[in-house]
This record gives structure tokens, C-alpha cells and sequence, in this order.
């Protein structure tokens, strides 16, 4: 589990294709008492470090994720987001993050809204139930604030420290960004009924 609160920006050193591919990440912060077998978010993406040589962390990438994800598009030299898994004594910062990704979605707007911008970004209408306005949404693994919630897009207002220590800083219309909704939003469908509005008003005696 992680928190969306971005440690630091790594660099792909390489990518190794095969019958899966080895992503190979150039880090420093995150090194620090990580070790073979722990996860680490990359993008937004939990992956299992299965090598640490110096600054150098090795992950191995199933061809789902790297269809599933922005992953598929990463080259030597692009910049990742990089998160620790949350421990038990750490802070939840941000909000409950499980780095399993649930689509991906479409820069199509950035605008300068005085010391913020406002991204506008596509997502599916499957999953834009579970995003509202002024709740959780994790985007490339950051925690962010929904503005606004629409039935195809979302918009999310970033403050120049979030824009300046992760690749949002790197990010335009047109870039694709990794997206994971609130897990609480489905859980909460999962266990409450699906009901009719009337239903519930029967039930709570107000019809």
C-alpha cells in the first residue's frame, strides 16, 4: 500500500524486453532500506524490486501492465515517480494508494490558474463514478484533490511544489497519465445494495 506522496523522480536507466521486461531505474532516495522482494511504485504502478545494484533498482514488468498503463510507452531516459511502500509507522499523507492501476487517461488541458495549474484530464466513463469533486485520485502514483467530475473528465489543481518534485513538471496535453480511483468509493459499492433512490426514501419513512 502507498500514500500518492511522491519521494522522489527516478530516471529509466533501461529497459530489458523478453518474455517480460526488466525495468531498470536510476534512484537515490528510495534505495534507502529497500531490498529485493519489496514493492515500489512507479507511476503509480506497485512493482516488485527484484535487484538493487548501487542507484540502480531493477523491477519486472508483465505484458498486462505495460498494456494496462503508461509503462508501455517508457524509454531510456524518461522520468518515473518512485514511492516507497507505507510502513506501519509512517504517515498516511495523502490517501490510501494500492498501485494497482484502473486506467489510464489524457492530458487535454493545462491551464495557469495563478500560482497553480488546472489539468483537465480524459478518463473512462466506467470509472468516473468513483471520482467527485473534492475527493481522492491518485495520477502517475500522486495524490491529488478532485476539483471538478464529470462524467469523462476530471480536473485536479497542482501547487508548484507538487509540479516541481514529480514529472507532472514534464507533463502536457496530450501525455497519457496512469490513473487509480478511491479503492474506499468501491468497496462502499461493493457492500451497499443498488437500490432506487424511492426504495430507500420507503424504507426511511418518507414515502
Amino acid at each position: 500500500m502507498f500514500t500518492g506522496i511522491i519521494e522522489e523522480v527516478g530516471k529509466v536507466k533501461r529497459l530489458q524486453h523478453g518474455d517480460f521486461t526488466k525495468l531498470i531505474i536510476e534512484c537515490e532516495k528510495v534505495i534507502d532500506g529497500t531490498k529485493v522482494g519489496d514493492s515500489i511504485a512507479v507511476n503509480g504502478v506497485c512493482l516488485t524490486v527484484t535487484n538493487i545494484d548501487k542507484n540502480l533498482i531493477t523491477a519486472d514488468v508483465m505484458p498486462e501492465t505495460l498494456k494496462s498503463s503508461n509503462l508501455g510507452s517508457l524509454k531510456n531516459g524518461s522520468i518515473v515517480n518512485l514511492e516507497r511502500a507505507l510502513s506501519l509507522t509512517g504517515r498516511l499523507g495523502g490517501h490510501i494508494v494500492t498501485g494497482h492501476i484502473d486506467t489510464t487517461g489524457t492530458i487535454i488541458n493545462k491551464i495557469l490558474d495563478m500560482n497553480a495549474h488546472i489539468f483537465k484530464i480524459s478518463i473512462d466513463e466506467r470509472y468516473s463514478k468513483y471520482v467527485v469533486s473534492k475527493g481522492s485520485i491518485a495520477v502517475d502514483g500522486i495524490s491529488l484533490t478532485v476539483v471538478e467530475a464529470s462524467m469523462n473528465y476530471f480536473t485536479v489543481s497542482i501547487i508548484p511544489h507538487t509540479e516541481s518534485y514529480t514529472t507532472l513538471k514534464h507533463k502536457g496535453v496530450g501525455d497519457s497519465v496512469n490513473i487509480e480511483v478511491d479503492i474506499l468509493a468501491k468497496y462502499i459499492e461493493k457492500i451497499i445494495p443498488k437500490r432506487s433512490i424511492e426504495d430507500l426514501l420507503k424504507d426511511n419513512g418518507f414515502v
